[in-house]
């Protein structure tokens, strides 16, 4: 990358106040080619304006980030994706990297913690915030992926299935949405369902909204 070319980054995230603060926290040494509030429009930006780093929400709408990051490598993009979420569970950050993201940032942490993830990343390294490292490390000592983590048993598209069904919309919605059938929807729903031992709409809500693929 050229010195007199400034990083261009691409942000996601679905609170305008926090996208506003970013914007500003990133001026002085990065140029924002975008913003997007859900994880569909996240795909799409980066398909169309190629950023050199992507800085996501892991909740929200639609797609969440870290399935809207698995979209982006089963497409071949490999551009570099931080995290900048308030989930705090190891979870999420172990999701997160086994997924390919190059950092994992708390939102509550330091404003400058965000750009040295963001400096790393471009750098080929992966950042994990120092409040979680730990933790995530010790994780991956005590076996694979999964372990802890139901979502971890779901498919991609059962987890967007799920997302969707959590966010209110019908069986029909879904359907259009994905370009798939009303029916192919009630199935992904009922192997979610199995898979989870799961039995009404309201514990999928309630699954969905414990394991941050939607908020309240």
């Amino acid at each position: 990358m050229s010195p007199a070319r400034r990083p261009r980054v691409l942000l996601a995230d679905d609170h305008r106040l926090v996208a506003e603060a970013l914007k500003s926290l990133l001026a002085p040494e990065f140029d924002l080619v975008g913003v997007v509030e859900d994880g569909r429009a996240l795909v799409e930006a980066a398909g169309t304006l190629k950023p050199d780093i992507i800085v996501a929400d892991v909740t929200m709408p639609h797609l969440n980030g870290i399935d809207a990051l698995v979209r982006l490598r089963q497409g071949g993009d490999q551009v570099p994706v931080v995290f900048l979420t308030m989930h705090r569970d190891v979870t999420f950050a172990r999701r997160a990297l086994d997924a390919g993201a190059s950092g994992f940032v708390l939102k509550h942490s330091a404003p400058a913690e965000l750009v040295s993830a963001i400096r790393a990343a471009l750098e080929g390294k992966t950042y994990l915030t120092p409040q979680l490292a730990g933790e995530v490390l010790g994780a991956m000592k005590e076996g694979p992926e999964g372990a802890g983590d139901p979502v971890a048993a779901l498919t991609p598209r059962q987890r967007e299935v799920l997302q969707l069904l959590a966010e209110g919309r019908s069986a029909k919605e879904i359907a259009s949405r994905l370009g798939i059938s009303a029916r192919t929807v009630e199935f992904h729903k009922y192997q979610v369902m199995e898979t989870l031992n799961l039995h009404t709409n309201a514990e999928l809500t309630h699954f969905a909204i414990k394991h941050g693929l939607v908020e309240l």
